[in-house]
This record gives structure tokens, C-alpha cells and sequence, in this order.
């Protein structure tokens, strides 16, 4: 009953899912890379004295 309703819900896309599922490990390991390097890259805002942020 569930692999009729994921057929009918996903449609075409179901090969894609079983793709990612297959590679589930690598593609996680990336997503969670990215962000952990758009987190910690980011360039450090300098407060001034008239309390205005730069860059």
C-alpha cells in the first residue's frame, strides 16, 4: 500500500528518490559541508563608532 501511495505521490520522480536514497550517505556529507563552510565563511561585521555595520 505505501510503495502504491509513493508511486502516485512522486510520479516520475520516484527513480530520483531511489538515486538519493542509494547515495543517501555521500549527498548528507555535502548538504551538511555547504552549510558548515556558508556558517563559518561568512566575513566578521566591524561595529563603527557612529554604531553602523561594515562589511
Amino acid at each position: 500500500m505505501v510503495e502504491m501511495m509513493l508511486d502516485f505521490m512522486l510520479g516520475p520522480l520516484r527513480g530520483l528518490v531511489s538515486f538519493y536514497v542509494d547515495y543517501q550517505m555521500i549527498f548528507n556529507s555535502l548538504i551538511v559541508g555547504f552549510a558548515l563552510y556558508s556558517v563559518l565563511a561568512k566575513p566578521k561585521v566591524k561595529k563603527t563608532s557612529e554604531g553602523q555595520e561594515r562589511a
